[in-house]
Formats: structure tokens, C-alpha cells, sequence
């Protein structure tokens, strides 16, 4: 029997020995009556049990005589003795503010807590076990405010990140400080911006407290903490509780931070607080907050804010030189699009360029060049793009030419006219615009003081309304890339109220076609309320009225057209650029590209019957023949081979197929041969002019890929351009030409 007894003992102590000796066990009080009682503090006793060597703890209830709650079982003397005193002080708080006996569940929390923990102040046991109870009890209450934590967290703050809100208003009602800061310097608020409640931010901001503003050993403000990890909501609640955003922190202020993490959210909201921050100055480099954007929408957004995009830091260099410098080709471009300048000097002197030609970006290097960067600037140490260029590309090194400016001359004793076309193409009409201003650059005049009549379809017309009134063709360029993000949203048919809103923006919601009677413009549109339809011209100046000729507006069925002094500028723009497909007919007119994609022909009728009109009215001398007709074009897309544009009944689903693709290919083509704006219509134009005597030049760049009219990809309109400028640099003799006779003839 004695046997079996201890290996029964041996057993027990083995299986205490695996068994976890610290859960909490609910236990019959008649057991220990042959226990030695070893300790008693108040409610927790220390027995020991003689046979089997171990060390019981137990917490005993006054209000039950049965069972107790066992604390852990020990099988050394010391560790029990030690454990029973910490268990004995720290229990005490939270049976003693309990209106009903801890719960097991409540104890083995208190239990591992106590263990795990050893360091903690009652206060952060109470807020680990969620006891809010305790908070109102004495000794609980005198440690609110301590530190006694491994990383110095206060009670507050411990509740902060576990993100008990019923723990907090308990604590803030007992006066817990707002402003001691843990190991690192974070106060309350920096462990509310982790815990990402914005509650908690408005329950801790209803005081005044240092703590809101305060900076943490990392240089950081909640406001800055917020910023960097991207929460708005925070950010936001922490504004409501006035936190302060001119701070300087280690980065900077925190819209700094917002903007260096890429946060738009926390950037709006800062700068809806107060939009001058976007003028402020990081500590380190001087740098504007517009240097620290790293993608192209937070860039265009500080830019919409009112940052000077030619803001220079203590190093000289401007947003689009680090841009460049980060290889981030799409912020250079809202940069360039926004009006940088291309060839600001740098640190060591550098321009955009040079950093670009040094880091190797042909597609930045493209964009700098097509938005005039100069490849003949100095740096300090005397090295050009245009060195670099030459050594780098051919057709970089085309680009050291530029059409050399011809002197002006005085026009005053002109007796001829000057006729400048402009096709239509959508987003091609940038071509047009790098073809402008390189004839401007190389006249050394506006536009709009070397032609007398500017014509223009859809985009071309866009442009001739906008160059009549005396828009710069650089800002025309920045215009159309910030137009097209505007514009050309979600998938067509585009919504109209974007090109509505544009164009009201540019030429004013009241601005009339007679309001700018210099040069002379004529946009064509497209008369959709007929069958066939009829091309209709819009104009700053009174029509035509020709001796002989029927009136046709007094037995047509139609109602009257808008006469020039009463018709909108902003409408007959977005007349003459309704492209079917693309957007909806504005009234009655659809895209004049339908009937005149090329203008040249049908300008060059109006002047004649004008002309021809004066002479009838007895006013020969005013009359002045065209003597230079400049046309231009928005690029021509390579020839690609086409497999098939037959289409048939088919009789099986080979055939079918073959059917369907040749249908496609044969609509696209019929569409591209009623809007081509080159072949047949340069020609009868050329033909036109030679016959009148009238100098003729066309201009239309070969492109290497198809641009499409609503293209949005900066990259590609950028290769068009480049395609351009090199064209323009192969013309050079064609320009020189073309610029001494606007001014000469």
C-alpha cells in the first residue's frame, strides 16, 4: 500500500509539475483544515502542505465559508513566500472596490498580469484587467499619473492604445494628466493618433493641455505623428482641438510629413485649417513643401493650394530639379504644365536639364527640351546640356538647332493679308501649339500681330479663339496638359460640364466673338439640325453679304443663327469641338472636323466673299488680298498596313469573323478619310494658292505612333511633341522663309 501511495504522490507531482501551477482554481475550503497555515494577510492565505510539498495561495471570500479561489501552487518555499506577498498588497485594491467577488475569469486576469508585469502600478493593472470599479479606490487612485511601466507609459496612455474608451473617461474624470510624456516623449495624444479612435482625441482635447502640441524625442507632435501614419480622421479630430500646425518638428511642420508619405487626405486637411502652410520651409534644406511631393496628384494639388512652383530652397534648387533629380517624370510634367521654368539654375549651377541628362531619363530630357530647355546653359563647371546631348543622341544633338529669329520688320506698308489655319485633332492640337511657338520665337512676335485672319477647326479653333484673344502660346502649351486630366474623365462620351466649365474659365461665361475685332478668326462648325448637314463659320466680324445672291435665311425653315455680336465665345469654341463620340452636340452644332478638318479651303472662300463683298458695297480700297496662307497641322500618324475592309454575307464562323474586322477597318477608315485634315486637302489648297499667286507652307509632323484625340498619357503627348520639335528643326529653311515673309510681304 505504501508503494501505490507514492507513486500516486509521484504521479500528482508530475503532473503539477506539466501543469500550468499558476491558474486560478476554485477550491473546497475543507481541504486545508490539515494544512499548515504558513501566512494570512487579510484575505489571501499561504498554507503548505506537509506531505506533498508544495505551497498553496488562496483567496478566501468573507461571505463564503465552502470554497476559495486558489491563486497558484508552489513547490518552493521562497518563490511562494514572494509570490504571496505581491499577490497579498496588489489584490487587495481590487476585491476591497468590488461591490461583488471577483470572478475567476477576473482573477486569472489580475493573476498573469501581476506575473507578467511586475513593474506596473495598480493604476495599469486596472486598466489591463478593465476593472473600472478600482479606479475609485484610494491606493489605485494615487498612482493615475505614474510611469511605473517598462516604456514610462502612464495609465492614460496604456488605455489610449488599447482603445478602451469607458477605461479613459474613468481616468480623465480622476484628474489623470494630460502631459506626462513615456520613455520616448509621447504624451496621451500620440497614443490616441496610434490607437486611431478620433473619440478618444475629442474626449482628451475638451481641456486645454501642453500635452496636444507637445514634441516627442522623434522631433514629433501628435499633429506630426498623425500625418505620417495617414490618418485623416485624426488629423481632423486633432485639428477640432486647435493642435498647432506651425510647429517644427525633425522634418519639418507636419504638413511636411503629410505630404513626404504621400497622405492627400491629411494634406487637405491641414491646408483647409489654414493654406498658408503651404509656403512653409523645412528646417534641413529650406525646401517649400511642394520639393517633398513624390506623385503627381499631390503635386498638383499643393500647386491648386497656391504654391509658387518656382519656390527655391537653401540649395538653390527648385521642386522640378528634385523631381527631376528622383527620376519623377510625372510631377515634372504637372511641374512644367503649372509653369516652372525649364532652365532655372540649381545647386552647382545645375539646370533641370543637366540633371536630367546626368541620371539618364530620356523621357524627362524629351520634356524638357519640348517645353524649351535652353541645352547651351553653363553650370559652374562649364558644362552644357547640349555638350552632354550631342555626345549622348542624335536627335538630341538636332535640337542645338533652333530656327534663328529673323529681325523684325515694320509692317505698316503691307499691302497683303495673312491666313494662319489651324486643323483640328483633339489632344494633338499641342502640336499645333510647339508649331506656334516656334514661329513666334523665330518672328520674335505674337501671333497675333503676324496674322491678319487666324481659322480654326475644333481644337484649332480653340486655339485661334484663344491666340485672338491674346493668350500666350507657352501658357496655351501648360493649358492644354492640365485640360485633358480636366476634360477627358471616365470613358466616352465624355461628360460636357468639364469643357463647358473650361472654356467659360478661359474666354470668360460673357465674353462675345466681336469683343476682339483684331485679327480676324473664324471657327468652323457643324450644322447638325439639317439633312446633309451644312458647315457653318463663326466669326468676330459681320458675314459676308454678297449682290446677286439668294437669300437663303428668309425661306429656309430653320430658325436664324446667332449673329457675331450677340454669339458667346466660350460656345462657338465648344461648338466648333463637339467631336461625335467624344462629347454631346451643343444645340444644333456638332464638330466643324465633320465637314472642315482643314479649314485652309474654306478660309480662304470666306476672305474671297468678303472681299468680294466690299468691292459690291463701293469699298475696293479696303480690300487686301491674302498674300501667305501658314497651315498647320496636328501631326500625321504612320501609314500601317490594313489586312482586309471587305465585308460580305458570310456563311460560316470564319467568315463572320473575317466580316466583323473588315467592317471595323473599313468604318475607321471612311471616318479617317472624311476628317483628313492632310493628302487631298493640302493639295487643292496648295493648288489654290499657286494659282492666285499666294505663298502656300504646311507644317504637319510625321509621328511615330498614333495619338489618339483624347490621349491622357503625359509620356506619349510628350514623344509627339519631341516628334515636333525635331520636325521643326528638319523645317528650318521652311521657317526662316515662312517668318521673312509674314513680316516683309
Amino acid at each position: 500500500m505504501q508503494f501505490f501511495g507514492r507513486l500516486v504522490n509521484t504521479i500528482n507531482n508530475v503532473s503539477n509539475l506539466f501543469s500550468n501551477p499558476y491558474r486560478v482554481k476554485e477550491v473546497p475550503l475543507a481541504e486545508y483544515v490539515a494544512h499548515t497555515l504558513l501566512r494570512e494577510e487579510n484575505r489571501v492565505i499561504l498554507y503548505k502542505n506537509k506531505n506533498a510539498h508544495y505551497w498553496d495561495c488562496l483567496l478566501v471570500n468573507p461571505q463564503s465559508k465552502l470554497v476559495a479561489f486558489r491563486l497558484f501552487r508552489l513547490d518552493n518555499e521562497t518563490e511562494a513566500v514572494e509570490r504571496f506577498e505581491q499577490y497579498a498588497r496588489r489584490l487587495r485594491p481590487f476585491y476591497e472596490s468590488s461591490p461583488q467577488p471577483l470572478q475567476l475569469e477576473v482573477l486569472q486576469q489580475l493573476s498573469d498580469c501581476f506575473r507578467n508585469h511586475p513593474h506596473w502600478s495598480l493604476a495599469h493593472v486596472a486598466v489591463e484587467t478593465e476593472l473600472l470599479g478600482s479606479f475609485r479606490h484610494n491606493r489605485i487612485l494615487s498612482c493615475v499619473n505614474s510611469t511605473e511601466c517598462e516604456d514610462g507609459c502612464t495609465p492614460l496612455q496604456l488605455a489610449c492604445r488599447k482603445g478602451n474608451m469607458e477605461c479613459l473617461c474613468e481616468l480623465v474624470e480622476c484628474h489623470a494628466r494630460l502631459d506626462v510624456t513615456d520613455k520616448n516623449g509621447e504624451t496621451v495624444f500620440h497614443y490616441a493618433v496610434r490607437g486611431s479612435n478620433p473619440e478618444i482625441i475629442k474626449l482628451l482635447g475638451k481641456k486645454p493641455s501642453v500635452g496636444l502640441n507637445h514634441l516627442s524625442n522623434q522631433g514629433q507632435t501628435p499633429l506630426h505623428l498623425a500625418c505620417q501614419l495617414g490618418k485623416e480622421d485624426v488629423v481632423l479630430a486633432l485639428l477640432k482641438c486647435h493642435a498647432k500646425c506651425n510647429i517644427m518638428g525633425t522634418l519639418g511642420y507636419p504638413i511636411h510629413t503629410a505630404v513626404k508619405y504621400s497622405h492627400k487626405g491629411c494634406v487637405r486637411a491641414l491646408l483647409e485649417v489654414d493654406v498658408n502652410q503651404v509656403q512653409f520651409k523645412d528646417p534641413h534644406y529650406g525646401a517649400a513643401v511642394l520639393h517633398w511631393a513624390k506623385n503627381a496628384e499631390m503635386t498638383r494639388m499643393l500647386i491648386e493650394y497656391g504654391c509658387d512652383v518656382n519656390s527655391v530652397s537653401k540649395t538653390a534648387d527648385m521642386a522640378l530639379h528634385i523631381m527631376v533629380k528622383r527620376g519623377r517624370f510625372d510631377s515634372a510634367m504637372v511641374l512644367l504644365t503649372h509653369g516652372a521654368l525649364a532652365n532655372a539654375k540649381g545647386k552647382d549651377g545645375n539646370t533641370p536639364l543637366h540633371l536630367a541628362m546626368k541620371q539618364d531619363h530620356l523621357e524627362t530630357i524629351k520634356a524638357l527640351i519640348v517645353f524649351g530647355a535652353d541645352v547651351e546653359i553653363s553650370n559652374e563647371f562649364g558644362e552644357t546640356p547640349g555638350l552632354v546631348a550631342a555626345r549622348t543622341s542624335k536627335a538630341l544633338g538636332h535640337l542645338l538647332k533652333t530656327p534663328d529669329v529673323v529681325d523684325s520688320t515694320s509692317d505698316a506698308t503691307r499691302t497683303y493679308d495673312r491666313l494662319l489655319c489651324l486643323d483640328g485633332g483633339g489632344i494633338r492640337g499641342l502640336v499645333l501649339i510647339q508649331l506656334l511657338i516656334a514661329i513666334e520665337k523665330a518672328a520674335g512676335r505674337p501671333i497675333r500681330e503676324l496674322f491678319d485672319w487666324i481659322a480654326g477647326t475644333s481644337t484649332g479653333g480653340i486655339l485661334a479663339l484663344a491666340v485672338v484673344h491674346g493668350k500666350p502660346v507657352d501658357y496655351l502649351r501648360c493649358l492644354y496638359f492640365r485640360m485633358k486630366d480636366e476634360v477627358f474623365r471616365g470613358s466616352r462620351p465624355y461628360e460636357s460640364e468639364p469643357l463647358d466649365e473650361f472654356l467659360k474659365r478661359e474666354f470668360g461665361e460673357h465674353t462675345k466673338m466681336t469683343d476682339v475685332q483684331k485679327p480676324k478668326v473664324i471657327v468652323t462648325g457643324t450644322l447638325c439640325d439639317r439633312q446633309p448637314a451644312e458647315l457653318h463659320l463663326f466669326r468676330n466680324y459681320k458675314a459676308p453679304a454678297m449682290k446677286n445672291k439668294p437669300d437663303v435665311k428668309t425661306t429656309d425653315p430653320f430658325r436664324p443663327l446667332t449673329n457675331p455680336e450677340d454669339q458667346l465665345v466660350w460656345r462657338a469654341a465648344r461648338c466648333s469641338g463637339a467631336a461625335p463620340t467624344y462629347f454631346r452636340p451643343i444645340g444644333r452644332f456638332l464638330d466643324g472636323g465633320l465637314l472642315a478638318n482643314n479649314p485652309t479651303l474654306d478660309a480662304m472662300t470666306e476672305i474671297h466673299e468678303y472681299n468680294k463683298s466690299l468691292s459690291q458695297k463701293g469699298q475696293s480700297q479696303k480690300v487686301r488680298k491674302v498674300g501667305v496662307v501658314v497651315s498647320l497641322g496636328t501631326g500625321r500618324p504612320p501609314q500601317v498596313p490594313v489586312s482586309s475592309v471587305d465585308v460580305f454575307r458570310p456563311s460560316n464562323p470564319w467568315e463572320l469573323a473575317k466580316t466583323v474586322f473588315g467592317a471595323k477597318e473599313l468604318g475607321k477608315m471612311v471616318v479617317d478619310c472624311c476628317t483628313d485634315a492632310d493628302g487631298p486637302a493640302v493639295d487643292r489648297a496648295r493648288a489654290w494658292c499657286e494659282m492666285t499667286d499666294t505663298l502656300y507652307f504646311r507644317f504637319s509632323p510625321l509621328l511615330h505612333s498614333d495619338v489618339m484625340l483624347d490621349e491622357v498619357n503625359d509620356a506619349i503627348l510628350v514623344n509627339a511633341l519631341w516628334d515636333t520639335q525635331l520636325y521643326i528643326c528638319q523645317q528650318q529653311e521652311q521657317f526662316k522663309q515662312l517668318v521673312q515673309e509674314l513680316l516683309t510681304r
